[in-house]
């Protein structure tokens, strides 16, 4: 047989991998990554579904996918109506001051902010910019943190104890402190940022800070020694010790610290919007508890869907951004 004829085993998966059923498997491993979610969340539904109607509540029944669907579209319809009013609002002003200065162009005029009840979709930007405020204010203090105690021992064997003794506090034990010291020391008689957004964003942040600070800490301490010894050879100064060697390989490990902050942030900062009434969505579930209507049951159910949803995209978020920092780019991240 002539060497022509021969095919060795590299050509012959190579000729292999060009055939029409790798590509059928690739094709069917892409559906599956796709089809398995909808058929877990389309059993959820159905499960929803049959469990609704045998729950009964002095409300009524508990709102099954179709009824919350219908109550989130007359939620949408309620913002919509709510956008219209205020536009209307702000053009009677602007019809009325023009008048004013058409009599008298020295004249002064004002234009009134609108005091109309916030809608549904209101309330989520105002827990969207509060989560973020706060997450963003604990990772700025946690990651620096982190990394000091990670790099030294005896900073962190000083200090271990305290993050343990705060880690566990509830932000129903925090949130009357930071009420109390805020009330007695944000006096302003203009001040930047309300005191609801302040108590929300502090009391966010120290219940979220954790995570990120203890995984950064075992992160920089995880630093391979082989790694160390060559930071040691090159005679790296700190920052580039720190920025070359210990913040590539605790990149995973904060990422999972990050994850794990932002979906405590999400749950604290409803919870703590329920208790101080605070402006947000879970102001819009208490008031909704307290309204008692035939229609609140519904719109607590839209608001229960959209805070899991949310809490998602943070999850998904998190994990796309840890995948285009993170230097290795063929890790699996779930």
């Amino acid at each position: 047989m002539s060497n022509s004829a021969v095919i060795s085993p590299k050509k012959k998966n190579n000729v292999f991998s060009l055939l029409p059923y790798n590509s059928s498997q690739a094709s069917i491993s892409q559906a599956k990554k796709w089809l398995l979610p909808v058929v877990g969340i389309v059993v959820f539904l159905l499960m929803w579904s049959l469990a609704a109607k045998q729950v009964q509540t002095s409300l009524g029944t508990l709102p099954g996918p179709y009824e919350t669907a219908q109550q989130f579209s007359g939620l949408v319809d309620e913002h919509f109506a709510s956008r219209e009013k205020e536009q209307a609002f702000y053009d009677r002003q602007d019809a009325r001051n023009e008048a004013k200065l058409a009599k008298d162009p020295t004249a002064e005029v004002r234009i009134r902010p609108y005091t109309g009840k916030a809608t549904f979709f209101d309330q989520i930007a105002t827990s969207l910019l509060t989560v973020a405020a706060g997450f963003l204010l604990a990772t700025v203090i946690a990651i620096p943190v982190g990394i000091v105690l990670g790099l030294n021992q005896s900073l962190y064997q000083a200090f271990n104890p305290v993050i343990q003794l705060l880690k566990p506090v509830s932000p129903l034990a925090w949130l009357p402190i930071i009420t109390m010291v805020v009330s007695a020391t944000y006096v302003s008689d203009e001040p930047m940022f309300d005191k609801a957004f302040i108590n929300s964003l502090l009391t966010v942040c120290l219940c979220c800070i954790w995570p990120t600070l203890i995984n950064t800490t075992v992160g920089v301490n995880s630093v391979d020694k082989d790694l160390l010894n060559v930071s040691k050879v090159l005679r790296l100064s700190w920052w580039q010790h720190v920025k070359t060697i210990v913040l590539p390989s605790a990149v995973p490990m904060i990422f999972t610290g990050l994850r794990l902050s932002i979906g405590i942030a999400w749950m604290v900062l409803i919870a703590a919007e329920m208790l101080a009434q605070n402006p947000g969505l879970g102001k819009f579930v208490w008031d909704e508890f307290q309204n008692g209507s035939s229609d609140s049951l519904g719109r607590i159910m839209v608001a229960v869907i959209v805070i899991g949803f949310i809490g998602l995209l943070f999850d998904k978020g998190m994990l796309l951004l840890q995948k285009k920092i993170s230097w290795d780019k063929k890790q699996e991240l779930r």
